[in-house]
């Protein structure tokens, strides 16, 4: 299980999913623990009953049926699957509202999904709040840039009360993967994750959403700096060190030799000098 989880660490977010259906036909007896804790690029259902789409993750599945944060039910149906209590559902269903606000506003489109289920700490609950953007040109990218473009946030957030005081614990992954391709014989991709967790107290009074909301928000915003940093500030690192050979290519345009000939005639220069 060690050396599972080691392999999916070094697998790009793009190839999680085939790198993890393989794992799970090898490791059979591992599949509860590798489905719960490897996150994979979020898929998205339709919801028949409300009309809208939905994500799929492991906290909203029972067996092989996902419940809808929508319609509050299972498909494909099921009786007994676990639920929210009428308290939990009511504050589900709101979270579920503004979530889909901020993810408009923020991601200028997407998917977005919030679940709440009661844990057995100190009566507390935990939530689940999913979003999934395709920027590509096929999808929603407004700017068409990207051959494929996917980004999938997940923040799972563990409240407990105690004394007037709700403690959060915010554990968030986020899953980036585009691939570029201006020009028919060039293409460029990048696809990498990162995770990050916080922990905060604050008043019962001011509501569990509004304190569950301004967390995510904040981890957000360092997420996208940590991925600007991390991925794209190295390989803008990369691409300006790299050395242009001037020579070779001067001689291949000036001459219309071909590239191998160039090359072969630079080195005979180069060592007639030496």
């Amino acid at each position: 299980m060690d050396a599972a989880m080691d392999l999916i660490r070094r697998m790009p977010p793009a190839e999680v999913e085939m790198a993890l259906a393989s794992l799970l036909v090898l490791l059979p007896d591992h599949s509860a623990d590798l489905l719960s804790k490897v996150d994979q690029p979020l898929q998205e259902a339709w919801d028949d009953e409300s009309g809208r789409q939905y994500l799929l993750c492991d906290y909203n599945r029972d067996g092989d049926s996902y419940r809808s944060p929508w319609s509050n039910k299972y498909d494909p149906p099921l009786e007994d699957g676990a639920m929210p209590s009428e308290k939990l559902r009511e504050l589900e269903v709101e979270a579920n509202e503004v979530f889909a606000i901020y993810r408009d506003q923020y991601y200028e489109g997407g998917t977005s999904s919030v679940y709440m289920w009661e844990t057995e700490e100190n009566g507390g609950f935990a939530a689940c709040f999913l979003v999934k953007k395709d920027g590509s040109r096929k999808g929603e990218g407004r700017r068409g840039l990207l051959d494929h473009g996917l980004w999938d946030a997940i923040h799972i957030i563990e409240v407990s009360e105690e004394e007037g005081e709700a403690h959060y614990c915010l554990t968030s992954t986020v899953m980036l993967s585009f691939t570029t391709k201006d020009d028919p014989s060039m293409s460029f991709g990048l696809s990498g994750s990162i995770v990050r967790q916080m922990e905060a107290d604050f008043p019962s009074t001011e509501g569990h959403l509004g304190n569950m909301g301004r967390m995510i928000e904040d981890m957000e915003s360092k997420l996208r700096n940590g991925l600007d940093q991390v991925y794209f500030g190295k390989t803008k690192e990369v691409v300006f060190t790299m050395r242009e050979p001037l020579e070779i290519l001067t001689a291949t345009s000036a001459t219309g030799q071909s590239l191998q000939q160039a090359v072969v005639g630079d080195i005979v220069r180069r060592r007639s000098v030496h």
